[in-house]
């Protein structure tokens, strides 16, 4: 198995959702929460406002969502950081620590050179650092003493930071469109068990965030009368998590609510096949009942 990235990289979205307004939602009590908070704190409103997906800022941007890639340096300083799967992985740790905090160096060492004792491990670390300020910027990565690092997130824009920053301020539309795939596909780090470990939890945490956003949106919706794009948030939400049949039965009732009954039976077709080819399982009789009364017209219990 080869180090680093190993899948092709699609493009973030297509032209025309960075074009286009987007619902934002700010609201109150919604039924998702996510790590122990509400999604969003303030009194229920829509407003349509545009949205621009992507860096705020003139600078790098790093995306970590469905695809590794660097964007806003010259190719030589893109091609010389994403060929060091090590400094990559940095760059994600820090970008991902919790509320933006600082890291012990110990913990970065451990996580990405378990193979070396702790002395060569926090000089491996350092020339990691050393490369992404050489290609960063001196200020890119901040020190706290000898011990602590983290990423300055002004000089590098990360897609993963962006999405969990939209869901706390309440624009689960720009939350729900930054989720172009799972946290950083393909990418592995030979005997680094640990980082695979943290990895997969990150992968899990941000999909469930996305999943959490894109409910709330389609339940606010809803309640707004605005069928359509409840629906489109309902269907998406399948999509975030391919296999849970959970969300399936309860998209699947929303759009049966909505009248929507083709669509309701198009996503559980979808999901079907998906269970089929990713888990070799057919759909549970829970969901196989919902399917069928929906498909005869009879009332969902």
């Amino acid at each position: 198995m080869t180090q680093g990235y190993r899948h092709p990289v699609p493009p973030l979205l297509p032209p025309a959702i960075h074009q286009r307004s987007l619902f934002v939602l700010f609201g109150e009590a919604l039924p998702s929460v996510i790590e122990g908070r509400r999604i969003a704190s303030r009194s229920p409103t829509y407003r349509l406002m545009p949205i621009t997906l992507g860096p705020t800022n003139a600078g790098p941007a790093l995306y970590l969502l469905g695809r590794v890639e660097l964007k806003g340096l010259s190719e030589d300083s893109t091609n010389r950081l994403l060929t060091q799967s090590k400094v990559v992985a940095l760059l994600a740790c820090l970008a991902l620590s919790p509320s933006g905090g600082f890291t012990r160096r110990d913990r970065l060492a451990g996580l990405l050179w378990p193979e070396l004792d702790q002395a060569h491990a926090r000089t491996a670390l350092r020339k990691a650092v050393h490369l992404a300020r050489t290609i960063l910027g001196d200020e890119a990565v901040v020190s706290r003493g000898d011990e602590d690092l983290s990423l300055a997130a002004p000089v590098l824009w990360c897609d993963a930071v962006d999405l969990r920053s939209s869901i706390d301020r309440g624009l689960l539309g720009r939350a729900v469109d930054l989720y172009q795939g799972p946290l950083m596909p393909g990418f592995f780090l030979p005997e680094c068990a640990e980082f695979d470990n943290w990895l997969e939890d990150e992968r899990a945490s941000l999909r469930e965030g996305a999943v959490a956003a894109c409910w709330a949106m389609a339940q606010h919706l809803e309640s707004a009368h605005d069928r359509t794009l409840a629906t489109k948030y309902a269907k998406q939400m399948t999509r975030l998590d391919k296999t849970n049949e959970r969300l399936l039965r309860r998209a699947m009732q929303m759009l049966d609510r909505l009248g929507d009954r083709a669509g309701a039976l198009s996503i559980y077709d979808e999901s079907a096949r998906r269970l089929k080819k990713e888990l070799g399982i057919d759909p549970s009789k829970e969901t196989v009942a919902m399917m069928t009364a929906i498909r005869e017209g009879r009332p969902l219990t």
